[in-house]
């Protein structure tokens, strides 16, 4: 085993590896070399590889996941893993492959500890609750940086646009970076992979033009909003004192595009692929996709129904016991019957601003909606919404508001006041009525990301579970529950 400060080394930040021995690193950790430069989640010797270099697996606290790429070998001297702009940064940096292409606490408060907090994730631009943060000192690090140390949040700062139907009459906030204009709100980075099933880029789909909303999306307005998405996180995360070129935007872009990852072995359960299971990433490059796909809302542009059953993976589980029992069967048989609840369960959706209080196909507004966690979560095998459908479920109510969060007050220009830790995606449109909405994100490689929802307020996927039993009063019982989260787990 290489001693552990040559390891540190050669795990930290992807821009790093240029400014040091890429072969030293490759030789003494003995990986191949797909996997020369990954994050300092899990010992180095923990990763493998599948075919060498077209496929990445990495443990997690479920078990195992991959990443497999369309277009060849895993190219790690793409501009994504180049420092591009004046601090060290890579687009990397927040998007780390053991960390399913985003980043986790975990992986963040590992490399504090490496580097005294110096690694290039730790920039007060937006590392730190705000960017004149005192890091002067370690223990000045440590409190600049807590919110992505202790949730793997990064500051997003936000002018009220001009025009706006409302404004912020007041910020309680225990840090130093808000005022009546502009909104510093704390958002987790979305994963890089698995873009194939996009209807809009970032948490509150800042990167397309609001006139987008009145027409038809288009598949190239998702991949301009990819290319301006990472043209702005240059610009911005990596602070470059000019854009890149348009040949290495494009080269970031379709590196992204060619990746798929999800769970592929789960603990008590085994693999995944065994016994007619459909879980991994192989089939997804295949998977039929296009926007408004299995749109509950009539909005697929087939004219074909909605079809609740968004994942079909695991009903070969269903009952296995009866033919085949092995120490994998309880545990196999439970994620199958979490995906029948996923898929089927009953839920009365009401409360949900973009759904609950707009014209539906039928050109109704229902205030009450039957349906399932497939009706937010209807794109088949990936569990996103196939049209940009931003929702408000309540994460950033104030009645959810936790202490690290700054709580704004909004008034609008209907008389109403409305008080979040996040306005959303008012803050892209100016509309009162899109406060605290976000879009739902792909679930797939759920396991390996927590915390989950766009402020990582819950920890774990049963967080994530009894949040919505809580919210939508789902009735289930402690094994469905159970089995739900099983199901999650092994997406």
């Amino acid at each position: 085993m290489l001693p552990a400060k040559y390891r540190n080394m050669c795990r930290r930040d992807v821009s790093k590896f240029v400014k040091i021995n890429i072969l030293f690193c490759i030789g003494a950790l003995g990986l191949a070399a797909s996997v020369m430069v990954l994050s300092t989640a899990g010992a180095p010797n923990q990763n493998r590889t599948t075919d060498s270099s077209r496929s990445l697996r990495f443990p997690d606290r479920s078990g195992e996941f991959e990443t497999i790429s369309t277009s060849g070998p895993i190219d790690f001297r793409n501009p994504f893993f180049q420092s591009l702009g004046t601090n060290g940064r890579s687009c990397a940096t927040c998007h780390q492959p053991s960390d399913a292409w985003t980043v986790t606490p975990e992986n963040v408060r590992e490399r504090f500890d490496a580097t005294r907090g110096t690694d290039p994730i730790f920039r007060p631009v937006d590392g730190a609750t705000c960017s004149t943060d005192d890091v002067s000192t370690l223990q000045a690090r440590r409190e600049a940086y807590k919110l992505l140390l202790t949730k793997g949040l990064i500051r997003i700062a936000m002018n009220v646009p001009d025009g706006a139907d409302f404004i912020i009459t007041g910020v309680d906030t225990p840090y130093a970076c808000n005022d009546l204009v502009t909104a510093s709100v704390y958002r987790r980075p979305l994963p890089a992979t698995n873009l194939k099933f996009l209807s809009t880029v970032m948490w509150d789909g800042r990167e397309f033009p609001v006139a987008g909303e009145s027409k038809p999306w288009t598949e190239a307005e998702v991949d301009a909003g990819l290319h301006q998405q990472a043209l702005d996180a240059v610009l911005g995360h990596a602070q470059a004192s000019h854009p890149p070129s348009t040949e290495e935007v494009d080269r970031i872009v379709d590196f992204e595009k060619s990746l798929f990852t999800a769970q592929t072995v789960v603990k008590k359960a085994g693999s995944l692929r065994e016994d007619g299971g459909l879980g991994g990433p192989a089939d997804l490059p295949r998977q039929t996709f296009f926007l408004g796909i299995n749109d509950p809302l009539g909005g697929n542009p087939t004219g074909a129904l909605f079809n609740p059953n968004v994942f079909t993976l695991f009903g070969s589980w269903l009952d296995i016991s009866d033919r085949n029992y092995s120490e994998f069967t309880k545990r196999r048989e439970s994620i199958a019957r979490g995906e029948v609840i996923f898929n089927t369960h009953p839920i009365a959706i009401n409360g949900v601003a973009g759904l609950n209080n707009v014209p539906l196909a039928d050109g109704q507004i229902h205030s009450t909606i039957m349906g399932s966690c497939s009706t937010c979560h209807s794109t088949p095998a990936a569990g996103d919404h196939s049209l940009p459908v931003a929702l408000n479920i309540g994460t950033s109510d104030a009645s959810r508001r936790t202490p690290d969060l700054p709580l704004f007050t909004i008034l609008c220009n209907s008389g109403a006041v409305v008080q979040t830790t996040d306005p959303g995606r008012a803050l892209v449109t100016g509309k009162c009525a899109d406060i605290g909405k976000f879009k739902g994100p792909i679930l797939r490689g759920l396991a390996a990301r927590a915390p989950y929802f766009h402020n990582g307020m819950a920890a774990t996927l049963k967080d994530v579970v009894d949040f919505y039993q809580d919210r939508f009063n789902l009735g289930l019982t402690d094994q469905e529950q159970h089995d739900l989260v099983n199901f999650l787990k092994s997406l």
